[in-house]
């Protein structure tokens, strides 16, 4: 595999939203009864943003969207696609987030499309959008925004889904430019392991479940994970694996090793996960940011993790930035980025 020389697309300007609301670690070990030592050092979390009940997905994406263009003046008229890459639980269950934020926007000549890969989402957006803008002369100008209210899936009383514990809420957003040599988007890779498709889901609202035959049970709607010793006795011999090949295959596309690796911006998980991963690539936590004032806000992970950085001079001119995420269902994902103007 070798890294092809084509037109350059920058990822020019990143908004995040995030919602005034926070749970700290301790308001978490009082509703599930988990010691806080727990949750702020093995869970790695010591807070984080969870929407109001009247705000939305919609809301919350196209304050992020908002943020990013203005950040660099970007007038909307001139974006010529607006892709949702966010949570599937929006404002309505069966409904287009994509085509509000471009009418919100003003982006009147923006095509609107949605993409799913659930918390992997950011990886792939990039993935598919620098496709869609090499294969197409008329893409110059993408935005790519999410929203996230998945906390508002978690049931804390229920200890099939301890691991989604760290779920925040949030919106994030970047634009994507075709021939700009600022933080240019090379190379993706993605791995899927389908057998875990059955494992995590809201299991009312849809064609199995529909809304006519719902009780009114509040608990209805919530996350719930199926069969979760089989999950765990398949996913963990593969998981740490999988996080490193996906790093170090986007690498190799791209035209670089494991070597040449500056800066890795991460998911939120468990600190000893995040810890072994820095190990097997020869980082320091000064060579990433890990996101325990945030949790895990679905595919909005990575770009909070770059604002970070980048508001703390972790990212110099010419780095070389490792995306990682994965999304149950199962799928891992990683992009390489090649920081600050070429």
């Amino acid at each position: 595999m070798t890294h092809s020389s084509r037109i350059p697309i920058g990822l020019t300007s990143l908004g995040v939203y995030l919602p005034e609301t926070i749970m700290t670690s301790a308001d978490l070990a009082r509703k599930t009864d988990i010691p806080l030592d727990i949750i702020k050092e093995k869970m790695g979390l010591k807070q984080k943003h969870v929407a109001a009940p009247d705000e939305h997905v919609s809301d919350m994406a196209l304050a992020a969207a908002r943020t990013a263009l203005k950040k660099i003046d970007f007038d909307p008229k001139n974006l010529d696609a607006v892709i949702f890459f966010g949570s599937q639980y929006k404002d309505y269950p069966v409904w287009s987030c994509a085509c509000k934020i471009q009418y919100e926007l003003g982006a009147e000549k923006a095509f609107a499309t949605e993409i799913y890969s659930l918390c992997a989402g950011f990886t792939v957006a990039l993935r598919m959008a620098k496709g869609l803008m090499l294969d197409d002369d008329s893409m110059n100008n993408v935005l790519l925004t999410m929203g996230s209210k998945e906390s508002h899936l978690i049931d804390y009383n229920n200890p099939r889904v301890r691991f989604m514990y760290n779920f925040g809420d949030g919106g994030a957003a970047v634009l994507l430019q075709k021939g700009v040599e600022k933080n240019v988007v090379l190379e993706t890779h993605n791995i899927t392991a389908g057998f875990f498709s059955k494992h995590v889901k809201v299991l009312d609202g849809g064609s199995v479940n529909p809304v006519s035959q719902l009780s009114c049970n509040p608990d209805s709607g919530k996350l719930e994970v199926i069969d979760s010793d089989e999950m765990k006795e398949h996913l963990d011999p593969i998981t740490f694996d999988n996080f490193i090949n996906v790093v170090k295959t986007a690498l190799l596309k791209s035209g670089k090793s494991l070597a040449d690796l500056d800066f890795l911006a991460p998911i939120h998980f468990k600190r000893s996960l995040y810890e072994s991963i820095l190990h097997e690539f020869g980082l320091n936590e000064n060579q990433s940011f890990y996101l325990e004032d945030y949790g895990h806000i679905q595919a909005a992970d990575q770009i909070i993790a770059l604002c970070e950085a980048e508001k703390r001079g972790l990212l110099k001119d010419g780095a070389i930035v490792a995306l990682l995420a994965a999304g149950t269902g199962y799928t891992w994902g990683s992009t390489i980025l090649q920081w600050g103007n070429a």
